[in-house]
């Protein structure tokens, strides 16, 4: 079951907008179990020229699946937004219920949350954005999974064996590297 949060950024989001993203996301109910919880997390925003940005969150247990478009259409983004998603889960579907089965204990949930806030106290030429990171512990395949899934070019995670703070980051020649805190 999919639970949905839909909000807009200069936009209102209307009943039509509404179904839409949620019948174009039921889509992605079949990869998963009936009784599986989705929390989706739409994020709807217009800029001044126009053009339209649609970010798609969807946390399952310790999985994070994250997609974004920005195009003249909104309609056209959600579309891409959900098969970019779609192909996420089809491309690591055996990897996910791997992880499930072998790593997360029944009950337990390791989430990756990103929260943006806004940082008021310095100076907005250099700092523009704040998140806050809750760091879960895994292990560096869960955390390599974690940071394709995302998208993202490095992730911050806590070493499940020995409780330390890691940084994992792309590397320019297609590789990985590993930070180790001491």
């Amino acid at each position: 079951m999919i639970k949905y949060s839909i909000r807009g950024e200069n936009i209102e989001v209307t009943d039509a907008i509404r179904s839409y993203v949620e019948s174009k996301l039921g889509r992605i109910e079949k990869y998963f179990n009936a009784n599986q919880e989705l929390d989706t997390r739409v994020n709807l925003k217009v800029y001044r020229e126009k053009t339209s940005k649609v970010e798609v969150t969807i946390l399952i247990g310790s999985i994070t699946l994250r997609a974004e478009d920005v195009s003249q259409d909104m309609y056209g983004s959600i579309d891409l937004v959900v098969d970019k998603i779609e192909r996420q889960i089809r491309k690591n579907k055996t990897k996910i219920a791997k992880k499930h089965r072998e790593k997360v204990p029944a009950g337990q949930v390791f989430t990756s949350e990103f929260e943006a806030e806004p940082n008021e106290e310095v100076p907005a030429s250099k700092i523009v954005r704040t998140k806050n990171v809750n760091l879960k512990p895994m292990d560096v395949e869960e955390a390599l999974l974690q940071m394709e899934l995302l998208g993202h070019d490095f992730f911050i995670y806590t070493d499940a064996e020995d409780g330390t703070t890691n940084v994992l980051y792309k590397r320019e020649d297609g590789g990985y590297g590993l930070i180790e805190a001491k």
